[in-house]
């Protein structure tokens, strides 16, 4: 079924945030080592940009690789960071062409110098882009940007250049990685697994959450109009009866 068709392109959600997860257990299920998995999942990733510039989405998050990623295997991680530089050369032209921005957030000066340099000149070069801005979730876990946001306010409060009682939503809000994009309205995860293993804590929680049996590397386009369909097909209350919604 192609459920392309079928979406209301006047109630797409503005944010699309994914938890890419399963490349490994595909890979397996190949008789492959876990990069292989890695390798294949750069076309379902490609796949879904393309899909959401087609359609309009503003802001898509793909969570690329945590803090908690460093424990992998050495071998494992440095594997994948040689895909990360290669992937973002190679792709950079075709973000370009599709009008697609890239951006970047995480503890980006943990990446190892090579990758931080490619990527940096792929936002540098996309940064005029304004069709979709897709944003790579790198050396990234929500705990870690909470904390970042506690210290930084508890400078300005050191420095007398805020106060506690001037502290809100907004102020906690403006401290984090997103403080210049929507929140996601819709939050994918592939594989199976129902978690959100630290990623965007605190920006999704009015989110709606899509879970899919399909493994990353599985994932393509009809696939995540799947997902944007069920998310339009949910009624979204904020704390409202359904009463208050219609009235």
């Amino acid at each position: 079924m192609d459920f392309k068709d079928k979406i209301n392109l006047n109630k797409l959600p503005q944010h699309i945030a994914i938890i890419m997860d399963g490349n490994g257990r595909w890979a397996k299920q190949q008789g492959e080592e876990r990069i292989f998995g890695h390798e294949n999942g750069v076309k379902s990733v490609r796949e879904t940009v393309e899909a959401a510039a087609e359609l309009g989405i503003q802001y898509l998050t793909l969570y690329a690789f945590s803090t908690e990623n460093w424990n992998r295997p050495k071998e494992e991680v440095m594997a994948l960071m040689q895909l990360l530089v290669h992937t973002i050369s190679a792709e950079t032209k075709t973000l370009n062409e599709n009008k697609i921005r890239l951006q970047a957030i995480g503890d980006l000066k943990s990446l190892p110098q090579d990758c931080l340099h490619e990527l940096n000149e792929a936002i540098e070069n996309t940064k005029n882009n304004s069709r979709t801005t897709l944003v790579l979730a790198l050396s990234y876990s929500s705990r870690w940007e909470i904390v970042n946001a506690v210290k930084q306010i508890a400078q300005q409060i050191e420095n007398k250049t805020l106060s506690a009682s001037q502290i809100s939503e907004e102020t906690i809000n403006s401290f984090l990685c997103t403080a210049s994009m929507p929140e996601p309205e819709l939050m994918i995860r592939t594989s199976g697994e129902h978690r959100i293993s630290n990623f965007l804590l605190w920006q999704l929680a009015y989110s709606e959450f899509y879970f899919t049996e399909k493994l990353w590397p599985d994932f393509r386009k009809n696939d995540f109009y799947e997902a944007i369909l069920e998310y339009q097909n949910r009624e979204r209350r904020f704390g409202k009866t359904s009463e208050q919604l219609i009235s």
